[in-house]
């Protein structure tokens, strides 16, 4: 089943032309704002108009664990914190708790992504779903 068909049934090339205008407009946002990306890409002598290309995703710093948790709490927000309206955070056990702040936009992706994910899995309108993942703390 297919739950946005204007999206997910674009021609090939169109689908590949989004995709890397996404691309872009993600990483020059990055670059711009997230001092953490700035430095790793400038590191890697990177700039946002060398992607050019969906292969050039491979030019791009890779984001560990450990930076996450160095950048912490919102040092890898790029938005004001007045934008995010939700928060996800580790525990900590392991170091230092890892953040993920959320706009209201990326909510409503999130929930549009996962339409997506249980449409291609064969739900429909009507259908029921328990979600039985354990959460934790």
């Amino acid at each position: 089943m297919i739950f946005d068909i204007d999206n997910e049934t674009l021609p090939r090339e169109e689908l590949k032309a989004l995709q890397l205008s996404r691309l872009q407009e993600m990483v020059a946002r990055c670059y711009e704002t997230v001092k953490f990306y700035q430095e790793a890409m400038d590191e890697l002598e990177v700039k946002p108009h060398h992607i050019q290309s969906l292969a050039d995703v491979k030019l791009l710093p890779f984001t560990k664990k450990e930076q996450l948790r160095d950048n912490y709490p919102y040092g890898m927000f790029a938005v004001p914190r007045d934008q995010v309206i939700r928060l996800h955070a580790s525990s900590g056990t392991s170091g230092k708790p890892i953040v993920v702040g959320h706009t209201r936009r990326d909510i409503i992706n999130w929930g549009q992504m996962g339409a997506r994910c249980l449409a291609a899995a064969g739900l429909q309108p009507g259908d029921r779903l328990h979600n039985a993942y354990g959460y934790g703390l």
